[in-house]
């Protein structure tokens, strides 16, 4: 090995020693906390709807890594974010029904069933709730392992194909394991950028489904607020306490009404 190479192996082990530092990773997860925007911006659910390569790069990076350049990217991008939004520049043009959907316990179930079946299962589980998007007009932004996102005129459209993929999947069985699913849909005005989303509304979307419990439909209050009385019930479950949500932000359980 050369000088040169001698240099350059031993400032690459400064950089690694200095990344993984845990008094500077410590620094840089609590200034992210002071940021504006959604300190766990970076997590699957913040980066759902960001089309930016390096915010795609950064959550790439294993989460059980430590990294000081991986929390101060992400800083960079959140601050980017929370002042964007605050300025208006976060948003778009045009109002729509924003939903995303998870399957409850099914990374635990695919450990013991296996790769095979867990594979079957998330194709027929997409072929139902694609199928209950398309029925109700709306369409897929894309899907990501065994949820998906997508988009529609009006919440009323949203809420019923939630039902819908609801009712279908009750009756779907794969080895004896019933496959269970949450909702959560929010309305607002998203970036788009090709055929995808971005920016808080989504953010307040995927924070929404989080919340939901297997077989339910959650709605912001601003979904809640654009139904017309017959359409749906909907049943108070309070203010949302999540990280990227505003801190008024109330959700409701959407139940089928009269009309529904």
């Amino acid at each position: 090995m050369s000088a040169r190479e001698r240099g350059v192996a031993r400032l690459a082990a400064v950089a690694r020693r200095v990344d993984a530092n845990p008094t500077l990773l410590a620094a840089a997860q609590r200034a992210r906390e002071r940021l504006p925007g959604d300190s766990r911006f970076g997590d699957p659910l913040s980066t759902a709807g960001a089309p930016d390569l390096l915010a795609r790069q950064l959550a790439a990076v294993r989460a059980e890594r430590p990294s000081v350049v991986r929390e101060l990217g992400f800083g960079a991008l959140q601050l980017w974010q929370g002042l964007s939004e605050a300025q208006g520049r976060g948003y778009g043009d045009r109002e729509v029904a924003i939903m995303f959907t998870d399957l409850i316990d099914f990374s635990q179930w695919a450990l013991e069933a296996g790769d095979s079946l867990a594979l079957e299962l998330l194709r027929r589980v997409d072929e139902l709730v694609s199928a209950a998007v398309y029925a109700h007009d709306g369409s897929v932004v894309k899907r990501m392992g065994d949820g998906l996102m997508a988009v529609f005129e009006e919440p009323r459209q949203a809420i019923a194909a939630g039902h819908e993929a609801q009712l279908q999947l009750a009756r779907l069985h794969l080895n004896g394991h019933r496959a269970r699913l949450r909702v959560g849909i929010h309305v607002g005005r998203p970036r788009k950028l090709g055929g995808d989303y971005f920016g808080v509304d989504v953010n307040v979307a995927a924070r929404v489904m989080a919340a939901a419990d297997a077989g339910e439909v959650l709605v912001s209050g601003a979904a809640g607020s654009r139904l017309g009385e017959d359409e749906t019930i909907l049943r108070a479950r309070g203010r949302l306490a999540a990280k990227g949500a505003p801190q008024d932000l109330e959700v409701y359980l959407a139940e089928p009404g009269a009309t529904g």
